[in-house]
């Protein structure tokens, strides 16, 4: 798939890993439409990178239906999400465990479903953002690796229902398989992790190998959805050292 010209909605695209995205999309002559929330941030990466910007609450029921109605993308990025507080499992109210079940898995859910009632038009991708601590959990970030494998479930859930409905649309899931500074998750995560052990955050990613920058990220993502390869994956895995590896493929 070329992305010159395509219409490209990334939820969380004015910081962190979706900014990294939004920049790597512009570059391949995409037509961007980033969504969030602070309008600071929105208005600088606006004047900066000549996108479309929306100001919204993904979590909000309305806003997937009414954006995406407004937008019709070939290409919706779902990226945004909360900072999970971090703590141990004796040290954490519902309210703190839980934020990543309210914002992301409640946003997931009401854009996949937008995206399947619409519907977006037979051909369009849907990429979720997971994260690695669905992989091995994360035991200082309270129901964070839970709700992140959830997202991956519902991307699976999503194509059932689109091979049901003849809808022709693809959810694939994206799974940074690293923590990343310059972020407000991997910030804080690292902070945590590396709080408890008595080193920098510096020090502690290094044990993932090779940084993935936000641009990096960026650039892998630009890959799951040029590259015929990944066309028909499922889950992704990105990291510094062996960019984009195929965590799942497509169902026989």
């Amino acid at each position: 798939m070329s992305l010159r010209n395509k219409k490209i909605v990334v939820t969380g695209g004015s910081r962190g890993l979706g900014l990294g995205l939004v920049e790597a999309l512009v570059e391949q002559g995409a037509s961007v439409t980033v969504v969030a929330r602070g309008v600071e941030a929105l208005d600088a990466v606006g004047a900066r990178l000549g996108v479309a910007t929306i100001r919204a609450d993904v979590a909000e029921e309305g806003a997937a239906y009414r954006i995406l109605s407004e937008v019709r993308p070939d290409v919706v990025v779902l990226n945004a999400g909360a900072t999970p507080r971090m703590g141990r499992l004796d040290q954490l109210s519902w309210e703190d465990f839980s934020i990543a079940w309210e914002t992301d898995v409640k946003a997931g859910l009401y854009w996949l479903q937008a995206a399947l009632n619409l519907p977006l038009k037979p051909g369009s991708r849907v990429l979720v953002g997971s994260s690695g601590a669905a992989v091995t959990g994360s035991q200082l970030s309270g129901g964070y690796g839970g709700a992140k494998r959830m997202l991956w479930f519902m991307a699976k859930y999503a194509n059932g229902v689109s091979q049901e409905k003849k809808l022709g649309i693809r959810f694939q899931a994206i799974v940074p398989r690293q923590m990343i500074l310059g972020t407000g998750t991997g910030d804080a995560a690292a902070g945590a992790y590396s709080g408890s052990m008595g080193i920098t955050p510096e020090q502690f990613v290094t044990r993932f190998g090779a940084p993935m920058p936000p641009r990096t990220f960026g650039d892998r993502v630009v890959s799951v959805l040029e590259d015929p390869q990944y066309a028909e994956g499922i889950v992704f895995g990105l990291n510094g050292d062996a960019g984009v590896t195929v965590m799942e493929g497509a169902a026989a």
